[in-house]
């Protein structure tokens, strides 16, 4: 069977609305870090596609800017696709344990 991010172990999923949600969403991924454990973050987003680029753009940038900022490793792979008939969904996860599960 071929991979596909929704196989990937998920510790917590954000549903984010708006730029706000995904703001706070990845300030959250940050604080909980995406080191030293199995599970990658899920991010449900609306299929409206100006707000879903714009919030897949806060989540990549942010996740990553306060990674940097708090001195944590960015090395991370993500992906975007869709979820069900309402959302679109990104899956966070860091490159070493998605390395680690043998996908």
């Amino acid at each position: 069977m071929e991979f596909h991010p929704s196989q990937i172990p998920i510790a917590n999923t954000f549903d984010v609305k708006d730029e706000k949600d995904a703001e706070e969403a990845a300030e959250e991924m940050v604080k909980i870090g995406f080191a030293n454990k199995k599970t990658g973050f899920k991010v449900l987003m609306p299929k409206d596609s100006k707000i879903a680029k714009r919030v897949g753009q806060i989540i990549t940038t942010s996740v990553n800017y306060g990674l940097r900022k708090t001195k944590q490793e960015r090395d991370l792979r993500y992906w975007t696709y869709h979820n069900d008939k309402d959302h679109f969904a990104i899956v966070l996860i860091s490159s070493k344990v998605f390395d680690e599960l043998d996908f």
